[in-house]
Formats: C-alpha cells, sequence, structure tokens
C-alpha cells in the first residue's frame, strides 16, 4: 500500500531538517571555504560498495567511481550541484556511486571550477576538456552519456549544444535532475513555488546567477540558460524534478521544447519532493526510485561495447 502524504511529508521534513541544520550555521562572514567544507560533510556518505579514485584529466579534477560488476566500457560524465560555488565529488559521491550500480556504467564526476573563483562559461569549459579526453582515450561516444543536478544540470545542457556546434558526437543520452536551466527565473513556478520550496528561493537565486555571470554576463545566453537555444539534434534526455520547488519550470519549458524539437524527452515530476531529492535515498524511497529510472532510462540507450 502506497504512503499517506503525511507520511511521505514527515520523510522530506526530516530530510530538509537536516539541510537546514547545516544552512543554519552560514552567516554574512562565514568563509566560501567554510561553507563548502560543510556541504561536503552534509551529503557525504560512503555506505555503498565501489571502487574510486582521483585524478586529473586536462587539468580538471575527476573523480572515477567503479561499483561492483558494472560495463567498465560506459562512463556516465556528471556534473554535481551546488550553486556554481558549491559542492563537488565528495558532496555527490553517494550519489554517483548508486547511478553506477544502476545504470551498469563508470561514473566519471568532474570537479570543475568554482565562484566566486571562476565564473561563466569555466565549468562548460571544463566538461568539455573531459568529454574530449574520453574520445580521445578511445571510448565510443554511444558509451558515453551526461548528467547533473541542478547547477550541474545546467552544465550538462549547455556542453550539449557545445557538443553539437562543434560537430562532435553527442553522448548517448543526458539525464537533468532539477536542472537550473533559465537564469533569467522567468517561469511562473519562481512564484507559485515559492511557499512550498524549503530549499530555493528566487532572490537567492538571483544573487548566485549575477555572481556566475558575473557585470557583463547575460542571463539570456543560451549556454548560461539553455531554455534559451535551438534544441534540436540532441540526444535522448531524462528530466526529474520535484513539484515542490521553484525551479520546476525551467524542466517543465525545457522538455516541452525539446520534445517540440524532435528530440526523445521523458520528463518526470515527482510529487510532495524537493530540489534534488535525489541525494537523500537513504530517507526517500522516492529518491531510490528515481535513481532505479535513471538506471533503467540509461541502459536502453547505451551502444555496444568497443
Amino acid at each position: 500500500m502506497a504512503d499517506s502524504a503525511k507520511e511521505v511529508e514527515a520523510r522530506v521534513a526530516g530530510v530538509v531538517a537536516r539541510v537546514q541544520e547545516t544552512y543554519s550555521r552560514w552567516h554574512r562572514d562565514t568563509s566560501v571555504e567554510q561553507m563548502r567544507a560543510d556541504w561536503d560533510t552534509l551529503f557525504w556518505n560512503d555506505s555503498q560498495p565501489c571502487e574510486y579514485w582521483d585524478a586529473n584529466i586536462g587539468g580538471v579534477g575527476v573523480r572515477w567511481i567503479v561499483a561492483p560488476g558494472v560495463n567498465k566500457e560506459r562512463v556516465l560524465l556528471y556534473f554535481h550541484g551546488g550553486g556554481y560555488k558549491m559542492g563537488s565529488v565528495v558532496s555527490h559521491h553517494d550519489l554517483m556511486v548508486r547511478l553506477s550500480a544502476s545504470a551498469d556504467c563508470q561514473v566519471l564526476g568532474v570537479d570543475y571550477r568554482l565562484g566566486p573563483e571562476f565564473g561563466f562559461p569555466a565549468p562548460i569549459d571544463d566538461g568539455l576538456t573531459v568529454y574530449r579526453a574520453l574520445l580521445s582515450k578511445g571510448f565510443s561516444a554511444d558509451c558515453l552519456a551526461l548528467a547533473g543536478d541542478s547547477a550541474g544540470g545546467g552544465i550538462a545542457a549547455s556542453m550539449l549544444l557545445v557538443l553539437r556546434s562543434e560537430q562532435l558526437p553527442q553522448p548517448s543520452a543526458a539525464v537533468l535532475l532539477s536542472a537550473w536551466l533559465d537564469m533569467t527565473l522567468a517561469g511562473e513556478s519562481y512564484e507559485s513555488r515559492a511557499k512550498f520550496d524549503p530549499v530555493h528561493q528566487k532572490f537567492m537565486l538571483q544573487a548566485i546567477a549575477k555572481q556566475y555571470l558575473g557585470a557583463a554576463g547575460n542571463a539570456q545566453s543560451p549556454l548560461a540558460s539553455p531554455l534559451f537555444a535551438d534544441l534540436t539534434g540532441l540526444p535522448p534526455l531524462l528530466l526529474q524534478t520535484g513539484d515542490c520547488e521553484v525551479g520546476l519550470d525551467d524542466s517543465l519549458q525545457f522538455a516541452a521544447k525539446a520534445k517540440a524539437a524532435g528530440n526523445e524527452v521523458e520528463l518526470s515530476v515527482w510529487e510532495q519532493m524537493i530540489h534534488v531529492f535525489q541525494q537523500f535515498p537513504d530517507e526517500l524511497p522516492e529518491a531510490r526510485a528515481a535513481i532505479k529510472q535513471i538506471g533503467d532510462f540509461l541502459k536502453m540507450y547505451w551502444g555496444s561495447p568497443r
């Protein structure tokens, strides 16, 4: 029997309380280094079996993650969230391990450059450096896929646009989790979901976008806001989002536009779920189900090993 709405609400409330306990320690004078360390501690979990090692590809830090028995010819390139300012392969280690097991592949987490030290388009450039390196190492593009959450979802979407424009081989598929795809924050959900979203509010995201783009940045640039891009010629897409997050419309509008452009698109909106709920699989069965959905989706599109 399905859990009641109140039972789901209670589980989500527990997750939110854990996140807000970390946020409550931050103040105006908290250093970015401390915030990053707190973020990594909040999400770190090594309960799932895997092999992993950190490396450097073309000057970009990465973490290879291999769950037991997975197909090592396949690589999911993963971009963590964190508002272009926080997050790392440490904070997203557990999610990447679970994705490796679910999708039957290696996961390569990208520790792209963060702000305020680096801004747009440094994270996209770092992702492209790693992707090109994988191709040069002999990985077939149809055995590669992209994924990312929040800001990382925006990076993954932007990378698809650059790969297309540079006529580089597209990956087999891409997965966008609560992706930030519109830095103008024009979606109606930024207002209508404000009272339901315990993580983000529009004014916070406006400040993050301004810092990331810089004084001369254009929030309507397709690489900053992929929602404004021509979306023809993309690989199969899966978008997951919670219906209690202000960025809901980013996923709804991007999915509709991508589908209208002729792409294969799967959109999954999870009732009562918050921003990047997939990071809480121990507490939320919905997160576990979402991770399984991602694995099932990617396994439909992986090419044959070389």
